[in-house]
């Protein structure tokens, strides 16, 4: 890279990397310049394409960010992607299979956000407890039920004007049951609360938020730039949402569940916006796989004069890699269906079953002796209890696919040994 002095450089380092000072600082910098003087054109640079935002730091200057062109690519990739219908699966645009995969985002997001903030549940035993429909038995349980039922109130007020009252009751569904005192759900967090964001690793000071008089009137603020067109120009709708998530879990409004609520407010911000495609995805399941990047995207901003490119960088990283992620998992789930299918090819009475009876079929194959249930099969699918009840029924009765048997009052559907042979018989 040639760099004069007095020139204006790019933001970004030769590799289009828009590092912070404490990695930049390890880097060769360009000839004629030492690490200090190239940081110094980087930050003019970055200042040049400086966008404020309506938001205040605790000390009372404002949050800005920029947008490099490496970042413009990736927010032009997502509109095609999470809101355009180019990209889009077939599974998740077929109204047959839709609701299947919307259920396993939601649970995916439930047990991930949860896990983030310390449940300590399996993926296994937290499905099957929201399957189930069983209660909670322990406080991580209870963590990710509230969770998902906080992402099926997202898709009940998505398309309703955010208020300080809906972030209240967010809260609430997101922390009932779960609190040292009971009381705060759903509540703001007073002067006698000492809430301050530890390092784990060290029991070091991250972040020390606004003071708690200010909280009522930086929730009112959150609300209007959620609700309001920017009226100084264009604001791009992923850049909207998460500056929502990072100013919730700066201003830390409640004693705890702040990283929870911040989450679902972007779920929400996406949605309201017209990125259908976020209902099925989970963000949290790719941040939990770095958790230190997601902390760190935080501290950048904090220690960089309040420079938020850091943090929706990182964040549109996320999204990106949580789409990808999906149409992954949806073409992995669509072969297995094309092999169910080609399996029942010669079968006639057969090739009559739904989406939701050849999904069955498929985990019926690799699992002999597994037990479903009407309950269970509704909740994976979205479907009411009577659907549900007919797709077990008609495999066991109609299409002997499943052997049906008793247990108290409730019918149990189980997987033959034999069910390869009996495809192959019908």
């Amino acid at each position: 890279m040639q760099l004069l002095r007095g020139e204006l450089g790019p933001p970004t380092d030769n590799k289009g990397r828009y590092l912070h000072w404490d990695k930049l600082r390890h880097l060769t910098p360009p000839e004629g310049f030492s690490s200090e003087q190239w940081w110094v054109s980087i930050k003019q640079s970055r200042r040049s394409l400086k966008q404020s935002t309506p938001f205040l730091n605790k000390y009372g200057e404002l949050f800005w960010y920029c947008v490099p062109p490496a970042l413009q690519k990736e927010l032009h990739w997502l509109d095609l992607h999470a809101a355009g219908t180019i990209q889009a699966n077939d599974a998740i645009t077929n109204p047959h299979s839709r609701s299947t995969y919307l259920v396993r985002s939601l649970i995916e997001e439930a047990i991930n956000s949860s896990q983030l903030e310390g449940a300590s549940t399996t993926r296994h035993v937290a499905k099957e407890m929201i399957r189930q429909g069983r209660s909670p038995s322990n406080k991580s349980e209870q963590m990710i039920i509230n969770n998902y039922h906080a992402m099926q109130f997202i898709r009940e007020i998505k398309d309703d004007a955010l208020t300080s009252s809906m972030v209240f009751e967010l809260h609430r569904v997101l922390t009932e049951n779960t609190l040292d005192n009971p009381a705060m759900a759903g509540n703001l967090r007073s002067d006698n609360d000492d809430i301050t964001v530890i390092d784990n690793r060290d029991q070091q000071i991250l972040h020390t938020p606004p003071d708690a008089s200010e909280l009522e009137s930086r929730m009112v603020a959150l609300c209007e730039f959620a609700n309001t067109p920017d009226e100084s120009g264009f604001l791009h709708p992923v850049i909207r949402a998460i500056l929502l998530h990072f100013m919730l879990a700066y201003d830390h409004p409640f004693v705890d569940g702040n990283g929870r609520t911040a989450r679902a407010l972007f779920y929400w911000s996406m949605a309201h916006q017209g990125y259908w495609l976020m209902e099925y995805i989970s963000i949290s399941a790719i941040i939990k796989k770095a958790p230190a990047k997601y902390s760190r995207a935080y501290l950048h901003t904090e220690t960089d004069n309040d420079d938020l490119t850091y943090f929706i960088i990182h964040q549109v990283e996320v999204i990106h890699q949580a789409i990808a992620d999906l149409h992954t998992y949806l073409d992995q789930k669509m072969r297995g269906i094309g092999e169910a299918e080609q399996l029942l090819k010669d079968n006639p009475r057969l090739k009559k079953m739904n989406f939701r009876q050849l999904a069955l079929l498929r985990h019926a194959l690799k699992h002999p002796r597994f037990a479903y249930v009407v309950h269970e099969h509704q909740a994976s699918h979205g479907i009411a209890y009577d659907t549900a009840r007919r797709d077990l029924i008609s495999m066991a009765d109609k299409f002997n696919l499943l052997t049906k048997t008793k247990q108290g009052k409730n019918y149990l559907f189980i997987a033959p040994q034999d069910l390869e042979k009996r495809i192959k018989q019908q």
